[in-house]
């Protein structure tokens, strides 16, 4: 329920952060994987870290031992998904879900990061449906 107060608050960006065991070795895969790169670093050894590629930002956070959720812990729209879901397995990620094109308007597939953390990756559909 939108309240007046509630109505009048303007929202800025919001980031996913993810849980990492080694956090350098994940920002070195997503810098492969869709060209993040390194924006803010916190700690002495790192233990926060802000990565930024076009209007995309994801934030990683040091977490020794650190479980990954049994759900998708965050959602990444892409300009080519077929692009995104070859490079997943070039670099041997586990796929969740696999690619196909889904009934709400996205192409998109699920992937698992080296820590477990899943991440949905989709692409609007809609030029490929106007080419086929």
């Amino acid at each position: 329920m939108i309240t007046e107060n509630s109505a009048r608050i303007r929202l800025g960006r919001i980031a996913p952060t993810l849980g990492v065991n080694d956090i350098e070795t994940s920002y070195r895969l997503y810098n492969a994987l869709f060209g993040f790169e390194k924006i803010f670093a916190n700690g002495d050894p790192v233990g926060f870290m802000i990565l930024k590629k076009d209007d995309a930002e994801l934030h990683l956070t040091l977490q020794k031992g650190h479980v990954a959720a049994h759900f998708n812990v965050a959602h990444l729209l892409v300009s080519d998904a077929d692009a995104a879901y070859k490079l997943c397995q070039k670099h041997d990620l586990r796929i969740i879900k696999r690619i196909q094109d889904k009934d709400y308007g996205l192409r998109a597939f699920v992937f698992a990061d080296r820590d477990g953390n899943r991440i949905d990756v989709g692409e609007a559909n809609g030029r490929r449906d106007a080419e086929t």
